[in-house]
């Protein structure tokens, strides 16, 4: 029952990245868009961005099982 319960925390955690790595893109987009920005700023977004990609892909390999091949 433990591992039910940490599965479905993961996938809670997951969603949060997937939601705030999407808000991220259309914040970046819409900044880009607007030309009122700083090259730092764009590149501290882009780099949260990056992380919260890596963060998404180590909780999406939790989830999936060990196949042994």
């Amino acid at each position: 029952m433990a591992e039910i319960d940490e599965q479905e925390m993961l996938r809670v955690k997951l969603e949060e990245l997937r939601t705030e790595h999407r808000d991220l893109d259309k914040a970046i987009t819409a900044l880009v868009e607007s030309g009122n920005y700083n090259s730092l700023q764009l590149q501290r977004l882009k780099k949260r961005k990056l992380v919260l990609k890596d963060q998404i892909l180590t909780v999406h390999n939790m989830l999936l099982p060990d196949i042994i091949a």
